[in-house]
């Protein structure tokens, strides 16, 4: 986008901000409603995906999926399509978002919403596919306190909420070193607090590990608070240098 253009829009009347608005926001809508009908397509076999582990623990026992209304089924996969829609949509209603508000940043700020924006969304995504490679274990695990003479009969709409928190759960988790870095980048977090709190943080880490990984062995927990404590320490290393560059441009400006 050149100079002109952008200094065209900061000074678009208000009637032109509207009718930018609504162009991105129907832009943004056409991409959820087509991400939607194609989440639909695909709900059938997501949801093989998120059965298999009740497949695996009725090999043992009594186990199954059930649905408490004759509309259960249907209600589902329209669930399943609006989450999946959401996600297949998010590059254009992100890029949309982006493009409404950029105009009124400084190249400075743009360059930060960009980068922050992008590293955000690929640490949601990573802890998102961690979280949704570890989901079969958490179930089986939970499952596996009822004794062998009983039945799991679970709620189809129940379950898929589970899986789904649980994926979301492990993605936030993995985009909280982020946010760490942006306070810092603002002023309102250094990297010394940071860095006097790290047992605190820690430990937050292992417990939020052990509660989205309740199995007897350590190794689920592992591969979750592993990632997470090398992305805090990550973090930690980036607001470090950052304070110093600082530190060094207040020093120069004091000469």
């Amino acid at each position: 986008m050149s100079a002109a253009t952008v200094a065209a829009r900061a000074v678009m009347p208000l009637a032109g901000h509207a009718r930018e608005a609504r162009v991105r926001s129907m832009r943004a809508a056409v991409a959820l409603v087509v991400g939607i009908i194609a989440g639909y397509a695909l709900s059938g076999g997501i949801l093989e995906i998120l059965r298999d582990p009740i497949e695996q623990i009725a090999l043992a026992r009594n186990a199954s999926l059930n649905y408490d209304s004759v509309s259960a089924a249907f209600d589902l996969k329209v669930k399943i399509a609006v989450v999946a829609g959401v996600i297949l949509s998010s590059p254009v209603w992100l890029y949309e978002l982006f493009a409404f508000v950029s105009p009124g940043l400084t190249p400075r700020e743009r360059r930060m919403t960009a980068g922050y924006t992008t590293a955000a969304i690929v640490l949601f995504a990573g802890g998102c596919a961690l979280g949704f490679t570890i989901f079969p274990h958490v179930v089986e695990v939970l499952t596996s306190f009822s004794s062998d003479q009983d039945s799991s009969i679970l709620n189809a709409s129940t379950y898929v909420d589970f899986v789904v928190k649980l994926v979301a759960a492990t993605g936030v988790a993995f985009v909280l070193p982020v946010f760490v870095v942006l306070l810092n980048a603002v002023g309102l977090v250094s990297s010394s607090t940071i860095r006097r709190h790290w047992r605190i943080v820690v430990v937050a880490i292992v417990l939020f590990s052990a509660l989205v990984t309740p199995a007897a062995d350590v190794l689920s927990m592992f591969l979750v608070a592993a990632p997470m404590s090398a992305l805090f320490a990550a973090a930690l290393v980036i607001t470090h240098l950052a304070d110093r560059r600082r530190a060094r441009r207040d020093a120069l400006d004091r000469r």
